[in-house]
């Protein structure tokens, strides 16, 4: 199966746009599986008044309209997304196989400025072309118990969307940090890494610099999209 991360630019409260990013990405690439970066359809803007007036229920004629927009469409999709489920919200990876609805996952580790998210409480997989994975969300890959999770469920492939739109001193400091420690839980796992974020400036303060890639099974980065570069790097795996 050939998997591909995509970094993307960060897009906030335009979905239209963003459907453009996964369709045009989607058709150029000869790929299985896209994954694409943490709350990627509505954008990582997590105050009260951007959730609420973004986040979609997974049952709503809303959200039905973005799966016809990615019917046509080849791969399968992980994509991060704003959740309503009543009046809970949660920060969510979908899993769209050509416009329909094959699953989803749910942040269960969030971090102190995400108290508008409800934590998730499982760790589905999920199988396709001959290969199962599952997902951590971006500070999931902090807590080993998370990848673990998933490794125990037969999974071969731990999927990461992550947003790591930061302060431009601390995005510097970051960076090496995140593969550091995706890096631990692919050796603790025996998993294949895939990571997809977003690159690329909000205003004058802050820069997402990535890391998009892959890391093997002993912690090794190869694959990785350059820091301010859009587009997705590939990489075979087999079934």
């Amino acid at each position: 199966m050939r998997i591909g991360a995509c970094q993307t630019p960060e897009v906030l409260g335009d979905v239209e746009r963003a459907i453009g990013i996964v369709r045009d990405l989607a058709e150029s690439a000869d790929a299985d599986l896209l994954l694409f970066p943490e709350a990627f359809l509505q954008g990582y803007l997590v105050t009260e008044e951007h959730v609420g007036r973004h986040a979609l229920a997974l049952g709503s004629p809303e959200f039905a309209a973005v799966l016809g927009a990615l019917a046509g469409l080849r791969p399968l999709l992980v994509i991060g997304v704003l959740e309503r489920d009543g009046p809970r919200f949660h920060n969510t990876a979908v899993v769209i196989d050509r416009g329909r609805l094959a699953g989803r996952y749910r942040k269960t580790h969030l971090t102190p400025g995400e108290a508008v998210f409800t934590p998730g409480d499982d760790y589905p997989v999920f199988d396709h072309a001959g290969l199962r994975f599952g997902i951590n969300i971006c500070y999931d890959m902090r807590f080993g118990e998370a990848a673990a999770a998933v490794a125990a469920a037969g999974a071969q492939v731990l999927l990461g969307p992550a947003q790591n739109m930061m302060r431009r001193e601390k995005a510097v400091a970051w960076q090496p940090r995140h593969a550091e420690i995706t890096a631990g839980r692919a050796r603790e796992t025996g998993l294949w890494i895939a990571r997809a974020d977003v690159t690329g400036d909000r205003g004058q303060t802050h820069v997402g610099l990535g890391p998009t890639g892959f890391i093997d099974p002993a912690g090794e980065v190869v694959a990785l999209v350059a820091p301010g570069v859009t587009g997705m790097v590939t990489l075979d795996l087999a079934t």
